[in-house]
């Protein structure tokens, strides 16, 4: 699924200047950029190309506690009878 909250009919670019950080250098990103990407202290950085971007940065599992929760609620969360039972289990596995 493709997020289009922010899609928009222009293209806003923005020239910035690197500046020093100890080895390295950085730019500065301005408020509105990062509320729009909805940036937090962590970011991705990829490299395409020549190109450098910087985006959200991803979290796998980002949204299973409330899908968790729901399936819960509908009662969708048990695995279905038999589904795990293995030779192995019947012959092999002790209970202590």
């Amino acid at each position: 699924m493709i997020d289009n909250r922010y899609e928009s009919n222009y293209i806003v670019i923005m020239k910035t200047t690197l500046t020093r950080i100890g080895n390295s250098q950085g730019i500065r990103i301005p408020k509105p950029f990062i509320a729009q990407c909805e940036l937090g202290r962590d970011v991705d950085l990829d490299i395409r190309g020549h190109e450098l971007i910087i985006h959200a940065h991803y979290k796998p599992r980002r949204g299973w506690e409330t899908a968790f929760r729901q399936m819960a609620q509908h009662g969708d969360d048990r695995l279905p009878d038999g589904a795990a039972q293995t030779a192995w289990d019947d012959k092999e596995w002790e209970w202590k």
